[in-house]
């Protein structure tokens, strides 16, 4: 059973991204307050839940935290500022949103800039330890997922119903017959050998 929070605050947040390794579409970050009574015995990392538990949790989350918020961080500005320092901040626009705004951060992984006054705690695999973090993971995920399915219509060939822009094989596939769109990090290696880009 996952801790609630990290913290003895009342208005901790969890955050947490999705999409740092794929090739196409943002990176998403959430942010999520869970009251102190919450409970949830299926909730836990995104990652070790099917897309149909993710998607019953999502709504679950959604009426019962005081408060959450998710940021979509796009490939231009992946590319500006690269992938660290854009899931950063990422998740520091979910954290902007909060209300209330919380008084203590906990932080999935191993890297964080301080934002505003707030302390924070980074913990690594802390979807899999605290309830509030697991919960973040859940709504970034989700909502990436969303948003991939979206941009699919425009460009089926990628497939991004199905792979939601990581780098299957099946997608470097596309990438290397119809070379990449607006939604691809150009800053990322594309190709095993990288394609050279008219700039």
């Amino acid at each position: 059973m996952l801790a609630l929070n990290y913290s003895e605050y009342e208005f901790e947040c969890g955050t947490d991204e999705a999409g740092r390794g794929c090739l196409a579409g943002p990176v998403t970050a959430a942010a999520v307050i869970l009251p102190k009574t919450f409970k949830n015995s299926i909730l836990n990392d995104s990652k070790q839940l099917s897309e149909k538990k993710r998607d019953l949790l999502k709504p679950i989350i959604e009426l019962e935290a005081v408060s959450y918020s998710v940021a979509h961080v796009f490939p231009d500005k992946i590319d500006e500022i690269n992938i660290l320092n854009a899931s950063i901040h990422a998740m520091q626009l979910a954290i902007a949103k909060l209300k209330p705004k919380p008084e203590f951060i906990s932080v999935d992984g191993n890297r964080f800039k301080p934002y505003l006054d707030i302390p924070h705690e980074t913990i690594i695999k802390g979807d899999g330890k605290y309830l509030n973090i697991a919960a973040a993971s859940i709504l970034a995920k989700t909502y990436r997922d969303i948003y991939m399915n979206m941009i699919h219509e425009e460009f089926p060939m990628y497939n991004w119903k199905q792979n939601k822009g990581y780098p299957t094989k099946e997608h470097r596939a596309a990438i290397k017959k119809y070379g990449p769109t607006k939604y691809h990090r150009l800053s990322f290696r594309l190709l095993p050998v990288q394609l050279k880009l008219e700039v």
